[in-house]
Order: C-alpha cells, then structure tokens, then sequence
C-alpha cells in the first residue's frame, strides 16, 4: 500500500463519523432535501481526497521548511536576525490565511462595512507577526512559557475592561482563525528548528512546543486595541450567503474560482520565502530542492479541493442541519447532539493531524496521538455544547463562559507539566480549523437564525474562542493524569 493510499484510507476513517452522523440526522432529525445529501457526499470526497494530499505535502514542504528556516535563523547567532525573521514570517504567512479572510469577511458584513475586512487582516497580521518574535526570543532565552503566558493574558484581561465589548468575542475569534491551516503547520515546525539546537534535550522537548501559543495571543491583542478606537461598533448587518447557487454541482462550481484562487494566497508566501531562504542560506541540493517544491504542489492541490468540498457540500447542510435542530428537537437532545458533532469533526481537522504526529515524534512516543485525539474531542464537544446552551439561552454573554474557561486553564497551568502546559495552548489553536470555523459555523448560525431561537447575528461570533478555549482545559487535564500515573508508576 503506497503513501497516498494509505493516507486516503485514514482520512476516510476521519471523516466517516460526521458522514454518518449527518445520515443519522436526515433519517430522524432533519430530513434534508435530497440534493443537499448528494452534495454533501461530493463534499466529502472532495474533502476526503484533499486532505490525504495536503497532509502529504506538509511533509514535504511546510514542515522541512519551517524546521531550516528556524535552524539557519538560530545559526545566525544575531539576535536582529531572529526578531527580523519573525517578524516577515509571521506578518506574511498569515497574511493570506484562508480563516482569517473568511472571518475578517464576516466581521464586515455583521459590522455592516464599519470595519474593513482588508484592514483587518492588516492589523491582526501585524500582531501575529510581533507575537511570534516575541515567541521565538522566549526559546532563546528560556523564559518559562506559564509565566509568559500569565503575563500576556493578565494583559489582555486589562485590555478588555477598556475595549469596546463587541470586540472581546471577535478578539479571541480572530486568534483561532489566524492559526490555521496554512500558518500553524509552518509555526510549529519554525519551533522545532529553533529548539532542536538546544543542548538540553528536555527544554529541546518543551521548546518545541508553545510558539504557537505564544503567536495566538497577537490577534487578541490586535482587535482589543481597534475596539479602544472604535467604541461605536456595533453588529447591524447580517450575513450574506457565499453560495447561492441550489444546483448538485453548482455550489462548486460556483466556489472553486475564488478557492483556487485564496488557496495559492494562502501557500504563496511560503513559497516565496524558501525561495528566498534557498538562494540565501538552504543551498539544498536539486533533488530535496523539488522535493520540497512538489510538497508544494501537493498542498495547494489539496487545500483547493478540501475547501471546495467543504464549502460546496458541508456549509449548507450545516446550516439546515443546526436549524432544523434548534427546532424540532428538546435542548437535551441538541445539547447531546451538539456534543457529538464537535468530538467528531475534530477528528477530520488537519492541523490536529500535524500536532498529534509532531508531539508524538519530539517526545518520542511518551505521548500518544490517540490519546491527544481523545482529549481534544472531549474539549471542542464540551465548546459546542456551551454554544448551544448559549443560543438556547442568549442572556448568557461570552464573557461568562470565557473569563471561567480562561481562569481555570490559566489556575490548572502550576499542577500541569510544563509540556503539557504548551502542547495545551498549542493544541487550542489547532483545534479552530477550516471544518470548525466553516461547517461548525454554519451549524452554529443555523441553530442561532432558526425560528426556535432569540439569538442573533452577535451570537454567531465568540463559536471559534470556545473552540480555543475548552481543548486547553481537557489537555492540560491529561496532563494531570499522566503525571499521577507516572508518580503511581514510580517513574
């Protein structure tokens, strides 16, 4: 069985529980309109074949580049270099990433144009891009990732007593949207190449870990400082429909020009900067020189046909799927179901993939990527049941399931092991990819627009920072459990 194989077979293992949960639904729940099942069977195809390529490019593209580019970064022995470097790599990877143009186009249209989608990713960019120079002097100088991390949120818990409050949900939205499917594979590989000329093997291990939540904290920072300078933002516009085409093949059709067009945005700038780094400092050989171009090809080819299936055959049976819920069924049952499709849906996203396979191989199979998988699941269902409980009751404000989600993984990081601690905040952004942040969102705005339902389009945002939030609190919950087996074992 080749690579390609057997890594389409485990992608369909992967998406085979939504696939079934959504045909569950259409006998007992929903009774979707049958071109909607067809086009989410092409869905996810498409998803599935898409996928198997993207995760078999980031192997040969993303993560070798982002593990030289911290290597010969770190070589250098110039700190300017290693801020610089930051800096541009940070600024222009997240510049074009798919979910942050997605969400910057929803925040325009709920603000009705107040705020410009282009400069909201201009902005959030910039503060990606500082956080994750800030990240990498943080493994230069062996700053303790809790105490960082206390500071940076201690900070924004200042910020957000002054900022305009539309702004908290759509603060910690942006966080996880930036850390997506193009940004999070490189910035963790970047952490790797930085940490692995550490003479320490164990602050290697931990190191290798924790740039990404480092990084995350720069869009929060970003969007509480435009809500200090835009008090009178309020959500007065709605959301207007991506696809408006009802035909079987129309909504992909209709998709796949702007896809093809945000997928090679969104590798683009990756790809600039091995060309760059190869001229400069790589020198690869002709044979790893295309190695690595070919994983680029591979990676756009798959991210082309992932969000065409996604955004052709699971959006809109998404959004009927949570409408039809909020309607028709008791809040038990939605809360049961709501639950469950989250544990599911974390299990087709692809950063997770590259994060369970990463901790597995720095800690040398100490950790597993099952039980990484079981944990975060628990977490994002746990994420999605609080938004249901929240649209169910829409008195609830974000900040009253934030600032307690916050607190407590903020509280569990003194009992947590240390790499638990930064595979946690690291795993948090990784669990707000495309599948949450566009099939999960429609869920989540079906359940929030359906005639069962006081909610409106404010309730829509604050879904991607539950997301972030929840997976935190589970991982570092295993942390505690594999520390007390390791004590019992006497280990």
């Amino acid at each position: 069985m080749n690579v390609l194989t057997r890594q389409l077979l485990k992608t369909f293992l992967s998406v085979l529980p939504i696939i079934i949960i959504i045909l569950i639904a259409n006998f007992f729940i929903a009774d979707f309109a049958p071109s909607l099942i067809f086009r989410f069977g092409i869905g996810a195809v498409l998803l599935i074949i898409g996928l198997s390529f993207f995760l078999i490019g980031v192997d040969l593209s993303i993560s070798p580049l982002g593990n030289l580019t911290g290597l010969n970064l770190i070589k250098t022995n110039r700190l300017w270099i290693v801020i610089g470097g930051g800096l541009l790599l940070g600024f222009f990877v997240s510049l074009a990433e798919p979910g942050l143009l997605v969400l910057a186009s929803q925040i325009s249209q709920a603000t009705a144009d107040m705020l410009n989608d282009f400069f909201i990713v201009l902005f959030i960019s910039i503060g990606l891009a500082i956080m994750v120079a800030f990240g990498l002097l943080r493994i230069i100088y062996r700053w303790p990732l809790y105490i960082v991390l206390l500071v940076l949120y201690g900070l924004i818990l200042v910020l957000s007593l002054f900022s305009n409050p539309v702004f908290i949900a759509l603060a910690f939205d942006a966080s996880g949207a930036t850390t997506g499917i193009s940004v999070l594979p490189f910035i963790l590989s970047l952490a790797v190449g930085i940490s692995s000329l550490r003479r320490d093997s164990k602050a290697s291990e931990k190191d290798s870990f924790g740039l990404v939540a480092v990084a995350a904290t720069g869009p929060v920072f970003a969007m509480l400082i435009l809500g200090l300078f835009n008090h009178n933002v309020s959500f007065s516009g709605t959301f207007e429909p991506v696809v408006t085409d009802s035909r079987i093949l129309g909504p992909f059709l209709q998709t796949s020009g702007a896809i093809a067009l945000e997928s090679i945005l969104a590798i683009l700038p990756l790809i600039v900067i091995f060309l760059v780094a190869q001229l400069i400092s790589f020198k690869l050989n002709k044979a790893a020189f295309v190695r690595i171009l070919k994983g680029f090809v591979y990676v756009y080819l798959g991210l082309f046909l992932f969000l065409v299936g996604v955004r052709g055959g699971f959006v809109d049976i998404g959004w009927e799927f949570g409408r039809n819920l909020m309607e028709s069924t008791h809040p038990a049952v939605l809360f049961i179901v709501a639950f469950m499709l989250g544990a599911l849906t974390l299990v087709a996203e692809p950063s997770v993939r590259v994060l369970t396979l990463q901790i597995e191989e720095v800690t040398a199979g100490y950790i597993k990527p099952k039980t990484v998988y079981t944990a975060l699941a628990i977490g994002v269902g746990l994420a999605l049941l609080l938004i249901a409980v929240r649209i169910t009751w829409p008195e609830i404000a974000v900040w009253h399931i934030l600032l307690p989600s916050f607190a407590i993984a903020l509280a569990l990081m003194f009992f947590t092991p240390k790499i638990f601690v930064a595979i946690a905040f690291d795993a948090g952004c990784v669990a707000t990819g495309p599948i949450i942040v566009s099939f999960i969102a429609a869920f989540v705005q079906g359940m929030a627009n359906s005639g069962g339902s006081l909610a409106t389009t404010a309730d829509s945002f604050g879904m991607v920072a539950f997301v972030a939030v929840l997976p935190i609190v589970t991982l570092e919950i295993l942390g505690i459990i594999y520390k007390v087996k390791t004590v019992k074992g006497g280990v």
